[in-house]
Order: C-alpha cells, then structure tokens, then sequence
C-alpha cells in the first residue's frame, strides 16, 4: 500500500464529476488499498477518488458512529448513490456543523448537511453495499458523493460562510503558490 499525495483546493480534478468504475479490477482494489492507507495517515474519515487524482466514481470511509467513539463504519463504495434528508435552511450553527476536508486542509467552516443519509453502491466483490447513518455518518457520506460530482464542501457555505472560507484560503496562499497536492506521510506540497 502506497500513501498518495492528496490535491488540494484549486486542482481541476477536484471540480470535476468523476466516472462510473465499469470492472472492479485488481487496479481498482489497489487504489482503495491506497485510499485507506493515504485518508489513515491524513487522519481523515473520508477520502473520495477525485482526491488522489483518479476520476474513478468511488470513496473509502472510517466514520465513527454516534452511539460510540470506538464503533466506526469502515467501506469503500464503489458507484455510490446518494440519498438524504431535507438540509437546514441558513446558517448552522458552529458547534453542530464545521466541516473539514482533506482537500482544504486546516479549515473548518459550519456546512448545512441532511441529518440522515443513505448511499447505495457496490463493494469491493461487486455486490452490493448500503451504507446509512445518521449525524456524522450523514455527513461524511454527503460530503464523499460531493467530491465525486466535481464539488467541494466550500460550494455548500452560505454566503457569509463562502466568503470567510475564500479569504482563508486566500491567506494560505495555495493558489499563488500554486501548490496542487500534499504529501501527509511527509508533510510536504508539490507545486505545478
């Protein structure tokens, strides 16, 4: 298993709707083995395909649950279709919705979610997988199935919101610099 580099805010792959995987390959089963290894050194709950580079319609998730720390939802979910409850209307409050992403890291910003959430999809052995929760499990799932239709938790900010987030990202630089990906086994950024 390898740690890939994760691209950041700013490269086209993250702003791109991804594609359907046709054949659960051995190449495919590579990549979610790198997924796993890459979102664990991230120490992140969720990773989406676009996030490494790869176009390919699938996410990995190690989600706690809410009923208890130590109990995670742990699957990769190849083709996943999204369903969800009515999403709060306004601002959220902070303390109930900041929301991060490997993708933009170090920032937090409150993002109205659905509570509940539901994907549908396919596992590693092509059967299928359903995969349901609540609160946090809620989120990730949507958050996940956003990267893969090319958008990032940051279109999801109410206007207010969306303009602190854009002068956070702003002060750190990344589009100047223009640094594309991050290493987190190393810490380290690559530049175009």
């Amino acid at each position: 298993m390898t740690v890939r580099p994760i691209t950041i805010i700013g490269h086209k792959a993250l702003h791109q709707p991804t594609k359907r995987v046709k054949e659960i390959t051995d190449d495919i089963r590579t990549l979610v083995a790198d997924m796993f290894e890459t979102m664990e050194a991230a120490k992140g709950v969720g990773l989406a395909a676009n996030q490494v580079g790869v176009r390919h319609r699938l996410f990995v998730m190690d989600c706690p649950t809410e009923d208890d720390g130590d109990d995670n939802v742990r699957a990769a979910i190849i083709n996943p279709v999204l369903e969800r409850g009515p999403v709060p209307v306004g601002e959220p409050p902070e303390e109930d919705g900041a929301e991060g992403c490997l993708s933009v890291p170090g920032e937090h910003f409150p993002t109205a979610r659905a509570h509940w959430a539901r994907v549908t999809g396919l596992d590693l052995d092509g059967n299928p997988i359903v995969v349901e929760g609540t609160g946090l499990i809620a989120r990730c799932l949507q958050h996940e199935t956003d990267h893969l239709d090319g958008k990032l938790y940051l279109d999801r900010l109410t206007p207010t919101q969306r303009t602190i987030s854009r002068q956070a990202v702003k002060e750190r630089g990344w589009e100047a610099a223009h640094i594309t990906k991050w290493d987190p086994a190393t810490q380290t950024a690559d530049k175009v």
